[in-house]
This record gives structure tokens, sequence and C-alpha cells, in this order.
């Protein structure tokens, strides 16, 4: 326990609160909340916008994203993968500070929550959304926990893509106005892609340590090289997409807003590219 808390790159929690904070991982929860606001504003852009319907869909997305990050943090460590060495922030359970029996409960009583939340969604959207949110619920788990854990088999960047992309941006529309959206769907992939571009940064960070304890992410499959060539073509993505939102959907000039962002994408970019080692990627 020592070492890992010694080894820990960033600051280590000095409470109990603190390290529950630190389980739930809040700097990376903007990535559950930004496709369900892109969704509304979909809608709302095409006359139907539901504040309500929205304010529990951003509640919901932020409690599966929530238990899938404290699955994440007991699981890896119940397989082996977190160990003292790990370069990246520090994971409670590995470093001692929750017992992984408190962490499997406290993700089992998010996901609850996020069902009972679910269910007034349920009620709005009828059958699809059940499923959606079965599928969800399967996911957060099976990401890292469950026979087949989906980060280890390299179909990580795939579930955030489906999930954090096209479900959440998709859905959110289709709650609020009631129908299938064209321009939703076409919003969705920058989002999913800049989704994906953390999850790429985290295992670019990570293919050393993952490789050792065997979790084959894509990265580990592809290399440190290709990966950044990866990290570059999502970011170049999420840019480029505007332009195609701007020809063939109907939306306005407005849509390039993202753009004002490309000093700090680039910025992004350049760090990721010429990151010295491991932990500089944090």
């Amino acid at each position: 326990m020592t070492t890992a808390l010694e080894r820990a790159p960033g600051p280590i929690p000095q409470s109990r609160v603190g390290a529950w904070l630190q389980a739930a991982r809040p700097r990376t929860l903007g990535a559950s909340l930004v496709p369900v606001a892109v969704g509304a504003a979909v809608a709302g852009a095409e006359g139907s916008f539901r504040p309500l319907v929205t304010l529990v869909c951003l509640l919901c997305a932020l409690l599966l994203q929530t238990a899938a990050n404290l699955g994440n943090d007991v699981f890896d460590f119940l397989r082996g993968i977190d160990t003292p060495g790990r370069q990246g922030p520090l994971r409670v359970t590995q470093a001692g500070l929750i017992p992984a029996r408190a962490v499997l409960r406290a993700t089992a009583l998010v996901l609850f929550v996020g069902a009972c939340c679910g269910l007034y969604l349920v009620s709005v959207g009828g059958a699809p959304i059940l499923i959606v949110g079965i599928a969800a619920i399967v996911c957060a788990l099976g990401y890292s926990g469950g026979p087949y854990p989906l980060a280890s088999r390299g179909l990580g960047e795939v579930t955030v893509f489906v999930f954090f992309g096209v479900v959440a941006v998709v859905g959110s529309a289709y709650l609020n106005s009631g129908r299938l959206s064209t321009l939703a769907l076409l919003s969705s992939v920058p989002v999913g892609a800049l989704a994906m571009a953390l999850l790429v940064v985290n295992n670019l960070r990570d293919i050393e340590t993952d490789r050792e304890a065997g979790k084959r992410t894509l990265a580990v499959r592809l290399g440190a090289r290709r990966t950044r060539i990866e990290y570059g073509l999502l970011i170049a993505v999420a840019y480029a997409w505007p332009l195609l939102l701007l020809a063939s959907a109907h939306t306005t000039q407005t849509v390039l807003l993202p753009w004002l962002s490309a000093p700090w994408g680039v910025a992004l970019l350049r760090s990721v590219l010429k990151a010295p080692d491991a932990p500089a990627l944090n």
C-alpha cells in the first residue's frame, strides 16, 4: 500500500470523502454530460426541448459513468491489472484506501439509483429506452468486469463511441422530441470521437503495464506510435465534422462554434504526440 501511495503521480486523498471522489474520477464526468447536452440542443433546434427530461438524462448519464469508473477501479485491481507500478492516477482499491468490497457495494448502489432514475425515462420513451438502459448497465459493468471484460478485449473504444456518442446524443434527442433525428445521429460523431480520444490517451499511457498484466487494449494491440496516430485522427474528425454538419444538415454557421476551442485541441494533440513518458499523459 505504501508503495502505491508513494508512486502516485497526483495528489493523495487525505480523507475518506476525498478517496471516494478520487474513485468516482470527477474530472472525466464531462464525457457523460456533454453528449446529453448536445442531444438536448439538437432537440431544441428542432423545436422540442423538455427541461425535466434533459435533467434526468444528465443524472442517469452521470450515475452510469460513475458506476463504470468505480467498477473499473475495483475490477482492474481484482484482476491484477492495477499494480504499484501503474503510471496513471491513484486507484483507491489498489492503494488500499477503500476496501474492494466497499467499492463493489458502491458500484451496485450507484447503478441501482441510476436504474431507478431511468424508470422515468422509460415512462417517457417506452420500450426502446428500456432496452438501451439495460444495455448501458450491462456495458457499465462489462467494461472492466464479468467473464468478457470489453476493455481487456480491445473493445473499449468502440463501447465508448457507441454509448458516449451515438446512444447518449441520439437517445437524449429522442427523449426530448419523441422521434429519431438524423441531425442527432450526425452530431453524435464528433462527441463520440472526443470521448474515444479521452480513452485513447489513458490506454496509451498504460500500454506497458496493461501488456504485462495481459490486458489487451486496442493501444496494446496497435502500439504507441499507431495509438498516437489514432488520437490525432480522432481530434481531426471532431474538428472537421462541423463542416459536414453545415453542408448536409439543416444547421446554421453557429455549428462552427466548437472551432473556438481549436487552440486547446492543438495543444492537447501536441502534448500527446510529444509526451516524454507515460506520467506526462496524465
